[in-house]
């Protein structure tokens, strides 16, 4: 029973976002690298949760397209994660679905940009498919592997969260990187020529 518990805990805090479960994933692959967990199903609820969650969120957004987008854009940051990703969506497609899985706070505006975009359901699901299957491995992976090479459930556990940090740290690094380039060539960007001011020949002659 305990182990099926487990396994609903698993579940259970990977399906919603915003819900702190690492240290939970990486405990989950040290008990399987202990032989208290089955590897495989690990990886599959880890994934399959997660997995459902996304799906959730794009049909949410794509069934309340309006009402999503004008609360995201009731906040100026809420706004330009909303931009950024939906142009990036649009431009790259699956590998970007894939690739904003890994960046803070990318799970959730992947797949309310993909919704409200009315971007295609398959090409939705391959590419959170992929990148749910990729987050799992590598989660739960740096908990088993580190196990198997330290030796030590502890230490195991302290590399797994230590190696999720320096990841999360240049991922965010990054994104910010990446909108502050886009930020500035927003700026530097040439407007609209101004109107060029009527030549005194082109004026009508006065009454």
């Amino acid at each position: 029973m305990a182990v099926l518990a487990f396994y609903a805990l698993l579940a259970l805090t990977t399906l919603p976002p915003f819900v702190p479960n690492s240290a939970l994933l990486v405990s989950a692959g040290v008990l399987a690298s202990r032989g208290a967990l089955f590897l495989p199903l690990v990886l599959l609820t880890v994934a399959g949760s997660a997995l459902t969650g996304d799906l959730l969120m794009f049909l949410a957004a794509r069934r309340f397209g309006a009402p999503v987008r004008d609360w995201m854009r009731r906040n100026p940051r809420r706004r330009a994660l909303l931009d950024w990703t939906s142009l990036r969506i649009e431009r790259y497609g699956v590998p970007f679905v894939i690739a904003v899985r890994f960046l803070p706070s990318g799970r959730v505006a992947g797949a309310l940009a993909s919704g409200v975009l009315r971007y295609p359901l398959p090409k939705y699901l391959l590419g959170a498919g992929i990148a749910e299957a990729t987050w799992a491995a590598y989660s739960v992976g740096l908990g088993y592997l580190g196990s198997a090479t330290a030796g030590r459930p502890l230490y195991a556990a302290a590399i797994g969260l230590g190696v999720s940090c320096a990841v999360a740290a240049v991922a965010t690094a990054l994104q910010w990187a990446s909108r502050r380039r886009a930020a500035r060539r927003a700026a530097t960007a040439p407007g609209p020529p101004c109107p060029r001011p009527p030549d005194r020949s082109e004026l009508p002659d006065p009454p």
